[in-house]
């Protein structure tokens, strides 16, 4: 059999694309392999709303954040609580991870044309302690053109080498066995599907119409996680996490499938750490959806009050945008799959944010005229107020008893009694009477204030809910939805997938989502925000130099 090309990479999302970057830019010929159209490259990443974690930055040291090496591994630790033997390497990853992020990440994003947003956002604020989980700081740089704005310098670097001869694009190619030869990897065999027009992120026909079989002497795996194969989440939930929901929406596009793990398993890869996942509690179904089941996340800022489908409020610190894990595995111990934001105009005008670089055209499109708007309009930013007339998980209202009783119509369970409800409010509202409070949202919401970037567009002045002057009010259905898996394929710091026993598998590597960012897990069980994006940048990058340096 024929050797095709030097390396075969099989997806051309966000760690394919950069991979092969590396790889063309060492002379090496590459053959990229996806089962989706051209349409679609550069994967889910380019719906993503382009965070990124990064430590001590310009940015920061700017806004007043004094960040560490030292304390953003604290946090990083504290936050994946690695506790199982084949947590070595999502470990050193981890380590190594932090150090990247904290010193040549950003220079490197610039040499790549990266610009970042100079506000620095604080996700996963955590709540628990100084040696609990969440970010003691803001480290949440988004990239000036999110997620687009990621993927387009890699995307214009593999189509330049394409032209240069050096990497062959193979789309609708779906890898359905890869090659043995003496124990070593060294192909990749499957069916070729028929060509799709179906716009980016659209389900695709799966209608085959002839195989192929590709020869190289190394094979990198980046095809992403599972996140739309429901069933796949569900048969890895986790016990510690209650029940897997009967009902949940998909973060990303249908072909997100997980099918390569045991593809790669079946050729010797060890996967580790599959229970552990992320998914958030904030989704909403999208009014104009692109894929099937499609569901958009709402970012929110501290203030909205959170109740479960009973109207009990959430505990501290389970406020929104603390701890995603957390408010999760509380929920699943309700019952229910669904919970709900009470809020006001004011709050989702200065609040809300939307996941997705379609939902953030202002931010997608580099125009600061827009991002402005954001921060001084007097609306929510159009894609929200969109959300709040169209969606079916938006109700606004004028008084409380009418809110209530919409709440209980939209589910049809009429589960919510309105004098809990009310009493949840008001016991809330009270708290705001004096510039102290016993009430730990509250503190949180005032001393969020007190960080400028979370003044100027990401928390709304304390205010009471009841307030006529600042509605109508407005209730939100949030249901489960799913984004990535935290596990995968093991490796080691040169991207080599390992077998059971410990040792590289000659000529396979993998990178990205479907080697858990790296190691086959550097998140431990929990993301600190902005690390999915990086996570494939960073070992996209260390599997194509290591594959690079390993080829004569």
């Amino acid at each position: 059999m024929q050797t095709e090309a030097d390396v075969l990479i099989i997806g051309a999302g966000l760690a394919g694309l950069v991979a092969a970057t590396e790889l063309t830019a060492a002379g090496k010929r590459v053959l990229l392999l996806d089962q989706e159209p051209e349409q679609n490259l550069g994967g889910q990443a380019f719906w993503s709303f382009g965070g990124l974690f990064l430590v001590d930055s310009p940015e920061q040291r700017r806004m007043r954040i004094h960040d560490s090496y030292e304390l953003a591994l604290s946090d990083w630790l504290g936050n994946a609580d690695f506790d199982r033997p084949e947590d070595v390497w999502p470990r050193r990853w981890a380590e190594a991870y932090v150090g990247w992020a904290a010193g040549e990440k950003r220079s490197w994003l610039q040499q790549m044309g990266i610009k970042l947003f100079p506000v620095v956002g604080w996700a996963e604020r955590g709540g628990y302690g100084a040696r609990g989980p969440g970010n003691s700081v803001p480290r949440f740089h988004v990239a000036w053109g999110t997620g687009t704005g990621v993927v387009a310098p890699f995307s214009y670097r593999v189509r330049e080498a394409a032209k240069k001869g050096l990497l062959t694009f193979k789309f609708r190619h779906r890898v359905t066995e890869l090659l043995l030869q003496h124990g070593a990897v060294v192909g990749a065999r499957g069916e070729v599907l028929e060509p799709s027009a179906a716009e980016r992120g659209a389900a695709t026909s799966r209608v085959v119409v002839g195989d192929f079989r590709f020869r190289a002497p190394a094979v990198i795996v980046t095809a992403g996680g599972l996140g739309a194969n429901h069933d796949l989440v569900r048969k890895n939930w986790p016990a510690r996490l209650g029940p897997p929901p009967r009902h949940m929406l998909s973060g990303v596009p249908e072909h997100v499938d997980g099918l390569m793990l045991g593809i790669t398993q079946a050729a010797g890869g060890h996967v580790i750490n599959e229970d552990r996942m992320w998914h958030y509690v904030e989704g909403v179904h999208n009014w104009n959806p692109i894929w099937p089941r499609h569901g958009i996340r709402i970012l929110p800022g501290p203030s909205s009050l959170w109740l479960d489908a009973r109207g009990h409020r959430l505990p501290g610190p389970l406020y929104p945008g603390f701890d995603t894990l957390g408010t999760l595995q509380h929920l699943r111990q309700t019952g229910y799959d669904y919970s709900w934001f009470i809020l006001t105009q004011k709050i989702i005008r200065h609040e809300f944010a939307l996941s997705g670089s379609e939902q953030n055209p202002d931010l997608t499109n580099k125009s600061w005229r827009q991002t402005l708007g954001r921060a001084f309009g007097k609306g929510a930013p159009a894609p929200v107020e969109a959300f709040k007339q169209h969606g079916v998980d938006f109700l606004v209202r004028d008084t409380l008893p009418e809110l209530v009783r919409a709440m209980n119509e939209l589910t049809g369970e009429a589960l919510l009694d309105y004098a809990q409800v009310e009493a949840e409010i008001r016991a809330r509202d009270g708290q705001l009477d004096n510039p102290f409070s016993k009430d730990a949202q509250i503190t949180a919401i005032r001393g969020a204030r007190n960080y400028i970037g979370d003044k100027l567009i990401r928390t709304a002045p304390p205010h009471k809910l009841l307030d006529p002057s600042k509605g109508p009010l407005i209730a939100v259905r949030l249901h489960v939805i799913t984004r990535k898996s935290l596990g995968g394929l093991e490796t080691d710091l040169s991207g080599r997938v390992l077998g059971p026993d410990g040792q590289p598998i000659p000529g396979l590597y993998a990178a990205g989502e479907i080697a858990g960012f790296g190691g086959g897990g550097m998140h431990g069980y929990r993301a600190l925000e902005g690390t999915f994006l990086g996570g494939c940048l960073y070992s996209g990058r260390i599997a194509g130099l290591a594959v690079a340096a390993a080829l004569p």
